[in-house]
């Protein structure tokens, strides 16, 4: 129901996009966005978007580098990474949620994942 493409490998400071594209409107009273997990790691909240109101949330560690935009027409959400760190190496997750929830930032209320794009920094 969720796909996610757009990982790769990229240099410390370079820039990817992370496409997630929903089979139908689903999400369209909930929200979408990306959770990562680092090796070893718990899974992170890295980005969200309520759908109807269009307000995105992002997580402290990739505020003001990351940017998560929406079309509606395409049932699709899109991060843009800039400015890549090393630490910012993990698996990312698409997630989608039928209705809005505050707790946008726990993995345990999206009971829909796409499956994992790897994107690696090497410093």
């Amino acid at each position: 129901q969720l796909q996610a493409s757009g990982g790769g490998f990229v240099q410390d400071g370079g820039s990817l996009r992370l496409s997630c594209a929903a089979s139908d409107r689903t999400f369209s009273r909930g929200a979408m966005g990306w959770f990562r997990q680092a090796p070893g790691k718990e899974r992170e909240f890295v980005a969200a978007v309520r759908w109807d109101a269009g307000r995105t949330y992002y997580s402290d560690s990739v505020k003001g580098r990351f940017t998560l935009s929406r079309d509606n027409a395409k049932n699709t959400v899109y991060l843009q990474m800039n400015s890549l760190k090393p630490e910012d190496t993990a698996v990312y997750y698409c997630v989608g949620r039928v209705i809005w929830n505050v707790q946008y930032s726990n993995p345990k209320h999206y009971n829909n994942w796409g499956q994992g794009t790897q994107v690696t920094v090497s410093s």
